[in-house]
C-alpha cells in the first residue's frame, strides 16, 4: 500500500467519524443529506459483496466492515433515532436520487471490465459513488450557511477522492499493466464536482468567516 493510499482511507475514514459525532454529539443531522447517505449504503453494499470470498488482507477486510456498518448507522439513526430524526429537514432534501441509481446502473450494464455479476456491481458502485454527494451538495446551497462539523465532513470526504487520484497516478508509473479507467473517469467526475465547495470552503478559511454556499 503507497502514502497515498493510507492518505485517502484516513481521510475518508475522518469523514465518517466526523459525520458521527456530529450525529451522536448534537442529537442532529442538520445539514446532512439522508439521499447521499442511503446512496453510500449502496455503494458500499455493492462494492464490498466479495468481503465473504476475496481475502486480500486483514486491513482491506477491516475497512470493508467498518464503511459498511457506519454507512447503515448513519442511515438508521436519521430515519430512527426520536432524536435524530426530527432534525432532518426533508423539504430541502429533495434531490432525485434514484435517477443516479438508474443511471449509474445502465452505465455499469454497458461499461465495465468483464460482464459478471460482481464485476457489474462493482462498476455501479464506482459510478455511484462519483455522484453520490450531489444530494448533499444541493441540500448545502439551498440551506446557506453551513455548520462547522458539515462543512469538514463534506471537506475531508472530497480529500479522500483526492488522494485517491494521486494514488491512481503513483500506481499507473509504479505496477505494470496498471489500468482502471472506470475509477479514473469517475473519479475525475466526483473531483469535479466538489470544485465549487473548495473554492468556497477556501474563501471562508482564508476570511476567517462562516462558510457559506450561493443558492
Amino acid at each position: 500500500m503507497n502514502i497515498f493510499r493510507l492518505a485517502g482511507d484516513t481521510t475518508h475514514l475522518i469523514s465518517v467519524l466526523i459525520l458521527l459525532l456530529k450525529i451522536y454529539a448534537t442529537k442532529s443531522c442538520s445539514g446532512i443529506s439522508l439521499k447521499t447517505q442511503e446512496l453510500y449504503v449502496m455503494v458500499f453494499v455493492a462494492r464490498y459483496l466479495d468481503l465473504f470470498t476475496d481475502f486480500i488482507s486483514l486491513y482491506n477486510s477491516v475497512m470493508k466492515v467498518v464503511f459498511i456498518t457506519s454507512s447503515v448507522a448513519i442511515v438508521w439513526c436519521m430515519r430512527r433515532h426520536p432524536l435524530v430524526r426530527r432534525s432532518y429537514d426533508k423539504d430541502q432534501d429533495t434531490f432525485r436520487h434514484y435517477f443516479l441509481v438508474a443511471v449509474s446502473f445502465v452505465l455499469a450494464l454497458i461499461f465495465h471490465d468483464k460482464f459478471t455479476i460482481k464485476e457489474v456491481l462493482w462498476a455501479f458502485s464506482i459510478y455511484l459513488e462519483a455522484v453520490a454527494i450531489l444530494p448533499q451538495l444541493v441540500l448545502l446551497q439551498r440551506s446557506g450557511n453551513v455548520d462547522n462539523l458539515t462543512g469538514q465532513y463534506v471537506l475531508f470526504l472530497g480529500a479522500y477522492r483526492g488522494f485517491y487520484i494521486l494514488n491512481w497516478i503513483y500506481r499507473y508509473f509504479t505496477e505494470k499493466n496498471y489500468t482502471r479507467w472506470i475509477s479514473w473517469i469517475a473519479g475525475i467526475v466526483q473531483s469535479a464536482l466538489y470544485a465549487d465547495f473548495f473554492y468556497y470552503y477556501f474563501i471562508s478559511w482564508k476570511n476567517n468567516s462562516k462558510l457559506q454556499l450561493p443558492a
